[in-house]
Order: C-alpha cells, then structure tokens, then sequence
C-alpha cells in the first residue's frame, strides 16, 4: 500500500456526475433558448457555422456538436509573460493567480478614508502599490480616470498601467472606441521599446470583456473580441449574474445559465478563429431588491469554485471573483468575504483572481484592502502548500536526539527551517501582551494603514517609467490630433 510523501488540502463543489448534469443543462440552454447577437458582422460570421440556426436576424441557437468541437479547439493553458518579455506563470496549469485593480470609480486614501475621484496621480500610485506587493501576480485597470477627457481616458489608463509597473496586466476599456487604439498604444510601447516584440508573442496585457446576462452578446463586447482575436490576444470572457435578476434566483440556474453564456462566447471565438486563447469564468453575485444593491455571499462564492471546475473540466483557463466589494475599506465588512474567497480560491481549482481591493460596492479602490488581502493570500497559499511526510520530515533522528523531556532548540534542523517554517506578517507584530500594553494598546488597523501609505510614499516605478510616458503621450496627442 502506497503513502503519499505530501499532504495536500484540496477543495471541490461537484462532482463528476454534477458537472456532466450542469454542462447538458447549459447545452439544452444554447440549443433551445440560444443567445442575441447585437453585432451584425458576429451575427454573419456565426451564420456560416455548421451548427448554427438563427430563429431570428439577432437570434441563434446552436447545436451541441459545434460546442464540443469549440472546447476541444480552444487551448488548454495560457503562458503569461511580463513586460520584460520575462514568463511569470502559466494559467491553466498553475496555482491560483490574485491581481490587485478593477475600474473602480473613486480611490479612498488609506490614512484618511477620503474619498477621491481616480486622477492619473492616484492610478500611478495604485499600480505601484500593485507593483510593490508580491501576492500580486498581475495589475488590473485599476480606476477609471476623472482627470482627462472621457475620449482619451482609456489610453491614459493603459500608459500609466504600462509605466508604472512591468507585472502582467489586465485591461479594461470602457470605451469600445478606445479599444483598439489601446491595443495600438501597447503594440508602440512594446514593440519598439527595449523588450522588443508583439503582444501576441510573448502577451503580458490581457483584455477583459463582458457579454450582457441573460444571453446576449452585445456589440461593444463582440467588437472588441474581433480586434483581440485579429491581433493573436489572449482574454478574458467573464459574465456578471446578479442572481434573481439577470439570472435564475437559484444556485443551480444561475450555473446553468452563465455556462451557457461561456459557452457561447467560446463557441463565437473559435469559430472566428480556431485555437484562440480564451480565459473564461463569471463573477456570480446576489441582488438585494430591498437595497439595490448586489454583493457577494457564501453561495456565490460556492458558483464561483463551481464555475471554475466547470472550466476545469472542458481544460480551459478560467477567472473568477475575487472577495472585493462587501466592505466599506478594509474592515470587519469586508475581512469575512475575503477569507473566503481566497482561501477557497487558492484550495479548488481557481485559475485567476484578478480584482483584488474594491471595496463599497466596488466603485472604490482601497489600497488597505489590497495590502490585507495581499496578507490573506499569502497565508491562503501556504495553507494550500500543504506540506511534506517523507521520511526526512518526520526528523526520527531529532526526536531520538531529543528524548523524553528534551527539547529541540539546538538540532541542526531546527537552526536551518525556523525562520521559513511558519508565516511572519510583513504588516503585524507578533507581540506578547506585555508588549502590546506597553505600547498603548494600538489598533491592528493602524499598522495596516500605516503599511499601506508607507509603500505608497516609498514604492519607485520602473526605470523605464518616465521615456514610456514620454511616448506613450506623443502617441495619444498623434491619434487624438
């Protein structure tokens, strides 16, 4: 009988037979419901597919045989490089991946809670903060800029992405018009930079885009698949389901459902053009009629593992959510759904977490929350790590050293593993109580706040930082002019 020399926390939600019932759901969806298609030229090109039936000019079902075909064409994992044209993981075949950002509206100061909206100035300083943490594995489009014209802001959002940090990035545009331009002003930085290349060779900026629940593809959505899809581009296909109003009020609907969509998005993409890389996943979330608000709970977090494992099954990269929104900053609010979220990412089959450190209904970016999350996931991917039962680790000879009543302070193990054999927080004191009252009782949240502007203030960007501002402003002033 064979011992396994690792012990390896693991968690899943279905099981083989679940996932087999959730995919034919999804399948009966796009075959009998099927989706809209608001972009003309989509809705040609899917028409010449084997395995499409349009019941009306916007309306297609398809046919089970041409998923499959698409989840079979689509690759199975996707390398991600740095800007230094560097390969920092695989997704796909990697652990869980955590990025710090995502389009919020307004940036809240970590010493004063303020509130601000997002300036070029204060985008720098999330990057670097971004940049600065290494939990992150990549930097997503952090604010949404308030201090340029609205023509232009999704170009200065990627420049001051692309500036401030060399991590892997996630963009999101929320200007359709702005998109290819923004993949142009990458292409420019890029390719005649240092590291030179084309994104599509070694990528390290991977567009984010969203259908519309239930069932739609909308025509901002598809227009910037084609020009992604034209360039050679990885990206993200990721739907929001607020449950009991743009999906089913039940867990098992809404999973249903928002396979469908990924599914179908999949199916748009291959058919476009075969083996494109595509990253899929949702971001399921409640909807309070009382309140109007939606927000994460345990169940949605239980659809996100799901979907993930989904996405395992079918061998396709996924993303999913990552715990932000439910705090009003880096409070008790927010500390339960974090924990959550990370450590189940970091033990199921979670493939990216890209937007860490949104806060009040994620219209707020809160650079405490992306310094305490970086300590969750730190701590989430050490429990994951499990660790090892060879029979070194079972250190017999310290213990036959040792004997009853000894101790193991001066074994030669002890000496070379004690400083990496537990988790020592960057951001708290281990402090007795003795200590803790001789320094006046101080409130944990202070060193959090504390540690948050400090590596706001001290945090450099890149060398490279000002001559890519320099041309990455040429650029825009050239295309606006």
């Amino acid at each position: 009988m064979s011992v396994t020399s690792h012990v390896q926390p693991q968690f899943s939600v279905l099981s083989a037979e679940q996932i087999e019932r959730v995919h034919a759901q999804s399948l009966d969806i796009l075959a009998r419901v099927g989706i809209r298609i608001d972009s003309h030229r989509a809705a040609e090109v899917l028409g010449k597919a084997e395995g499409v039936t349009f019941l009306a000019p916007d309306h297609a079902v398809f046919q089970p045989e041409l998923v499959e075909w698409a989840i079979q064409a689509a690759p199975s994992a996707i390398q991600v490089y740095n800007r230094r044209g560097e390969p920092t993981f695989r997704l796909g075949a990697d652990r869980t991946r955590f990025g710090v950002g995502v389009t919020n509206l307004y940036y809240q100061d970590p010493l004063t809670d303020q509130i601000s909206p997002f300036t070029r100035e204060l985008l720098a300083r999330s990057v670097r903060l971004g940049d600065a943490l290494p939990a992150y594995d990549l930097v997503s489009t952090v604010g949404i800029l308030r201090d340029v014209t609205t023509d232009v802001a999704d170009l200065y959002a990627i420049l001051e992405m692309v500036a401030n940090t060399q991590k892997p990035l996630v963009i999101l545009v929320s200007d359709a018009n702005q998109f290819a331009p923004g993949m142009d002003l990458l292409e420019e930085l890029y390719h005649k930079g240092p590291y030179s290349g084309h994104l599509a060779e070694k990528p390290f900026a991977i567009p984010y885009f969203n259908p519309v629940s239930p069932l739609i593809l909308n025509q901002e959505t598809a227009d910037k698949m084609f020009a992604a899809i034209e360039r050679g581009l990885p990206f993200i296909y990721s739907n929001y389901g607020m449950v009991g109003m743009s999906t089913p009020i039940t867990p098992a609907g809404t999973l249903a459902l928002l396979n469908a969509e990924l599914l179908a998005g999949l199916v748009f993409s291959q058919v476009v053009r075969p083996r494109t890389p595509v990253i899929l996943g949702s971001l399921p979330a409640f909807f309070d009629m009382k309140t109007m608000v939606d927000f994460y709970d345990p169940q949605t977090m239980l659809l996100n593992l799901a979907c993930a494992e989904m996405m395992a099954h079918y061998k396709i990269p996924h993303a999913g959510t990552s715990g932000s929104g439910n705090g009003w900053g880096a409070d008790l609010l927010a500390s339960g759904a974090l924990w959550i979220n990370h450590l189940t990412a970091c033990l199921g089959v979670v493939g990216l977490a890209p937007f860490v450190g949104g806060v009040l209904g994620s219209k707020v970016f809160s650079p405490t929350e992306a310094v305490y999350s970086s300590e969750i996931i730190e701590q989430a991917l050490d429990f994951a790590k499990g660790f090892p039962l060879d029979e070194d680790a079972f250190a017999m000879d310290d213990i036959l050293e040792a004997g009853p009543g000894g101790h193991f302070l001066m074994s030669e193990r002890t000496y070379r593993m004690f400083r990496s054999a537990y988790h020592t927080s960057s951001i708290f004191p281990r402090w007795s109580l003795e200590k803790w009252q001789e320094d006046d009782r101080p409130k944990a949240e202070q060193f959090l706040r504390d540690k948050a502007a400090r590596l706001i203030e001290e945090h450099q960007p890149p060398e490279d930082h000002d001559e890519l501002l320099g041309r990455g402003d040429e650029f825009i002033r050239r295309m606006v002019g």
